[in-house]
């Protein structure tokens, strides 16, 4: 399998907080999301492994090279999370820069993306919305041919049908086997349209890298009593928590705990539900 983007041992040490030797790949031809509680690491990952943050340990690769040069750079495209771009600027303005910046730029693919999101260009970016911004800077990310797109909450502050059309655009984008993407997001429900993988990292750690097929498909959550909950053999847990009028427990084999405990109610898991049983949860 070919990948795309490729981090191992990654590892840098804040005071307060520590990136722990974080490993995960992006395969081409797959969306890869990256999901966590804030501050749990997600942006720290992608600014260290983009070299905007400098590591203390571990490496990087990007379409099969270490170093982001300048040719590699051509084949990146970046999105982050807020303003991307001068505020000064116009897109029109933004787009001639670009050109000059780019050998792979594509003007007309750029100003056909602005038409289709709407976005004047002749006007400040300083003068748009957020969601403006995000269209702005994805739009720019299209317009230079990447084969690896590495967006940090590029689906934040969208109104959720822009947010879908951008979703349809990102599984058009890995269809022909050569790009990739990897995807920061809060917006779990976005990640369970597209992704093929989901990385999970929970105070600069990562707790899972699997297929978010397995993850949706076998991961479950048992609804149980207290007597029920005493019984579950602990082996089964992965995470607990006591509600109100329930325990929830999840567990990774849905289908076998049916069979296990048949008088018990166990329902299938979202992302979101995982990510907050790992986070909020105990452990046995």
């Amino acid at each position: 399998m070919n990948h795309a983007f490729m981090v191992s041992g990654l590892t840098k040490t804040y005071k307060d907080f520590t990136l722990d030797q974080v490993s995960f790949t992006v395969p081409s031809g797959s969306i890869v999301g990256l999901i966590g509680e804030n501050g749990a690491g997600k942006s720290t990952t992608i600014h260290t492994a983009l070299g905007l943050i400098q590591k203390d340990a571990g490496t990087v690769s990007f379409l099969g090279r270490e170093d982001l040069d300048n040719d590699t750079k051509e084949q990146v495209g970046v999105v982050f999370d807020g303003s991307n771009y001068p505020e000064v600027l116009s897109p029109k303005k933004l787009g001639r820069i670009m050109k000059n910046s780019y050998h792979s730029w594509d003007d007309q693919a750029y100003w056909d993306l602005l038409r289709q999101f709407s976005l004047p260009p002749d006007k400040q970016i300083k003068q748009f919305s957020k969601g403006m911004k995000m269209k702005l800077a994805i739009s720019v990310a299209f317009s230079h041919h990447s084969k690896l797109l590495i967006l940090d909450e590029a689906t934040s502050g969208l109104d959720p049908v822009i947010r879908d059309d951008i979703l349809d655009m990102l599984l058009d984008f890995v269809q022909d086997e050569e790009h990739a993407i990897l995807l920061s997001s809060h917006i779990t429900s976005d990640l369970e349209k597209v992704a093929d993988y989901i990385v999970f990292i929970h105070q600069g750690k990562v707790v899972f890298s699997k297929p978010k097929d397995e993850l949706l498909e076998q991961y479950g959550i048992i609804k149980c009593g207290a007597a029920q909950f005493d019984a579950l053999d602990k082996s089964d847990i992965i995470a607990y928590r006591k509600m109100d009028y329930e325990w929830q427990v999840l567990t990774a084999h849905r289908s076998q705990m049916q069979q296990k405990y048949p008088k018990a109610m166990i329902v299938p898991a979202t992302l979101d539900e995982i990510m907050l049983l790992y986070v909020k949860g105990e452990t046995k």
